[in-house]
């Protein structure tokens, strides 16, 4: 049994997470980190489980309290890197949900993990699409070096672009070298018009309510386009991933970066 800990549980990815780990046979969860509600139970909180799940607002508090072999966290970006590195610092296996972490914070994370000889995992997207999404994408930008980057997420969401658009960028810009796209006398009549520059391509966010999480790759070639698109409908559909990583994450003894990283 993998005896899990729960980060942000009255958030929308949280109770899906919750419900996911509930009715999973091989885990367990053991206690949830929440602002709110120190002390509690899950069963003490409108809208969550019924259950005698403990929730505690120190994270510190909650590691030396539960003894504990996973701890997902899906918060925001500046919660998610000071949890990371406490889960590393008691030995507790990292999953993390939560995009936006800078190169630096993701270099020091890594280095820690490989200092404690722990393993872990921080994936900008959980669905299992959108990994394939971005390695289709790779693939495709050997032959088709003129793309751009399209993400939309609902309005919520706190970074731009996305973690899932700057993987996708990073992973084309592996096989597609360095490329300046337009007209070389191009100019914004509007600031931002032509969206962030990333090595030379560009990427636009998108956020409007009613919106989840969906991205397209366009490439452009001679005569013809290609575009690789990838939607979530729901939260539903980063279940899949988050249960796989934490069954792959008790398997390993470094810190990864992107789900694709543990798919076979």
């Amino acid at each position: 049994m993998i005896r899990v800990i729960i980060a942000g549980p009255r958030g929308k990815m949280g109770s899906e997470a919750i419900q996911m780990v509930n009715n999973t046979d091989n885990l367990e969860l053991v206690a949830c980190l929440d602002r709110k509600h120190d002390g509690k139970t899950l069963r003490d909180i409108e809208s969550l489980p019924n259950m005698d799940v403990p929730i505690y607002e120190n994270i510190e508090e909650c590691f030396q309290q539960i003894n504990a072999d996973i701890f997902v966290d899906l918060t925001v970006p500046e919660t998610g890197y000071i949890h990371t590195k406490a889960a590393l610092k008691y030995h507790v296996r990292p999953v993390v949900g939560t995009s936006g972490f800078s190169t630096e914070q993701i270099e020091e994370l890594t280095d820690i993990a490989n200092t404690e000889k722990i393993g872990g995992l921080i994936a900008p997207n959980f669905a299992v699409g959108a990994v394939l999404m971005m390695q289709f994408a790779k693939q495709a930008s050997k032959y088709f070096p003129d793309v751009e980057i399209i993400e939309k997420h609902h309005d919520q969401k706190l970074d731009a672009p996305s973690g899932t658009a700057i993987k996708t960028a990073e992973l084309i810009s592996e096989v597609r070298g360095s490329k300046k796209q337009g007209h070389t006398a191009e100019r914004e009549t509007v600031t931002g018009a032509r969206g962030a520059d990333f090595d030379g391509m560009k990427i636009h966010s998108i956020r409007l309510p009613g919106i989840v999480a969906h991205q397209e790759v366009i490439f452009g070639g001679s005569g013809q386009t290609l575009t690789i698109k990838h939607d979530s409908f729901n939260r539903k559909s980063f279940m899949a991933g988050i249960k796989l990583a934490i069954e792959e994450v008790m398997k390993i003894d470094e810190l990864v970066y992107g789900l694709d990283n543990i798919l076979e």
